[in-house]
């Protein structure tokens, strides 16, 4: 029986191949504009961009839940969040405790499961511990970016991040289980990096870009290609790389005002948050030998899609809860068309901003997003910068987009607002590893 038709029939079976090791690579703030490989001109990032050789470009790709607390809700839990009531930020509140995250979702498949960076998710109470993840990086004292090491030194938090990756796959690369077979490990990665107030960059990150006049932020993404460097470094060295399936993206669109791009597209965090840079993110899939190398998928997928790509690749049944797609099939060439026929944003919360309040949903080439007033439609692949809005051309598309967008919102729950703006469950402090119990 075919691999997908089969449940307990994993894509590493039906290549002949071990069950892969998975890492998630969860850039903060990351625009669609910000790597080599998607477009930028100037910042240089030949690790990510060897990701894309090796794999699949996603440049339709979406985040459901903008901005970064349910953007990893909804990653987390392989759903649109406002399934359980989040929508806009909505800090505080818990996700479903009947509902397997990532983490226990690998953790009982067998895998070690890692945690590192920002967590927050959930309430108080649902730490990556408490959540699934076995090994969790502990959290540093110092400044956003800055951490102070025991002997009064700083760290610059990207490369202690980078370093945690790598320690990570050094230390479970040759893990077994008890009947002497290897133990795979799952990674989730998730810095604050390339998030708000970079300005403290150090400087020979800067002095990477052409020129040598790099800004704060430019040195920022450069950091971050450095970690995945030492990722993938590692993953060579313990011959693994054919072995790993890597996920790379970001948690909502660019933060323009501190330097992001959403090129070829308009709007981005902070402002501009009706348009879809805000919520188009650069997306890479690499599993070399099962997905082709060095090709491009321009169907919409969104980061909902990752939990059921990772339960086809380990041959187990997804939750009955998730929403997202097994990408496999259309990364490897036999689907064609858009994983999502629609995707839905209802981001309501009234306790929140206004501003990010989004109500859209994208179909074919349309994009249908409410303004202050009304509904607007814009073709985006005539139209990416959403300079002209078409919806009095097209009342019939319209139609359609309404009926299918209020099928969607009647299917949710009363959305909650937020409940604790403190964030989500806490990350073990101090430096080095923390590791639970069970």
């Amino acid at each position: 029986m075919a691999a997908g038709l089969n449940p307990n029939f994993s894509i590493a079976q039906e290549e002949g191949r071990k069950k892969p090791n998975i890492v998630i690579l969860f850039i903060d703030d990351l625009g669609y504009g910000d790597i080599a490989c998607f477009g930028n001109p100037r910042i240089p990032t030949p690790h990510i961009d060897s990701l894309a050789t090796r794999g699949a470009k996603c440049t339709m790709s979406y985040i459901t839940n903008p901005p970064c607390c349910p953007s990893r809700c909804s990653l987390m839990t392989g759903m649109y969040a406002q399934r359980f009531g989040k929508s806009g930020m909505a800090r505080g509140l818990p996700i479903p405790e009947n509902h397997p995250t990532m983490g226990e979702f690998m953790r009982d498949a067998g895998y070690t499961t890692g945690q590192i960076g920002k967590w927050d998710i959930g309430d108080n109470t649902q730490g990556p511990h408490q959540r699934g993840f076995t090994e969790v990086a502990k959290n540093a004292p110092g400044n956003q970016y800055d951490r102070e090491n025991e002997d009064g030194s700083y760290a610059y938090l990207t490369d202690l991040d980078g370093d945690y990756m790598a320690e990570f796959v050094n230390q479970n690369a040759t893990r077994t289980t008890s009947s002497g077979q290897p133990k795979p490990f799952f990674l989730y990665f998730s810095p604050f990096a390339v998030h708000s107030n970079v300005k403290n960059t150090p400087q020979h990150y800067r002095d990477r870009i052409p020129g040598g006049n790099g800004t704060a932020y430019e040195g920022a993404v450069v950091a971050v290609d450095d970690a995945v460097g030492k990722l993938l470094a590692q993953l060579k060295k313990h011959d693994l790389e054919n072995d790993t399936l890597i996920f790379f993206t970001g948690d909502n669109g660019a933060n323009r005002s501190h330097g992001g791009s959403s090129e070829p597209y308009r709007g981005g965090k902070g402002r501009d948050t009706q348009q879809e840079g805000w919520v188009h993110t650069p997306t890479i899939v690499t599993w070399p030998g099962v997905i082709p190398a060095g090709v491009t998928y321009e169907g919409k997928t969104a980061t909902i899609d990752f939990y059921a790509t990772m339960a086809a690749a380990i041959g187990k049944p997804l939750p009955d809860r998730c929403d997202g797609v097994n990408l496999l099939p259309y990364l490897k060439g036999e689907k064609q068309g858009d994983a999502h026929e629609y995707i839905f944003w209802h981001n309501a919360d009234p306790t929140d901003e206004p501003r990010r309040n989004l109500y859209a949903v994208r179909w074919k080439d349309w994009r249908m997003v409410k303004g202050l007033y009304y509904w607007q439609l814009y073709d985006l692949k005539k139209d990416p910068k959403e300079m002209n809005d078409l919806a009095r051309k097209h009342p019939d598309v319209v139609k359609h987009l309404r009926e299918r967008y209020n099928e969607f919102v009647n299917t949710l729950p009363p959305l909650k607002p937020s409940v604790n703006y403190k964030g989500g469950g806490q990350v073990p402090k101090g430096w080095g590893w923390h590791y639970s119990k069970g």
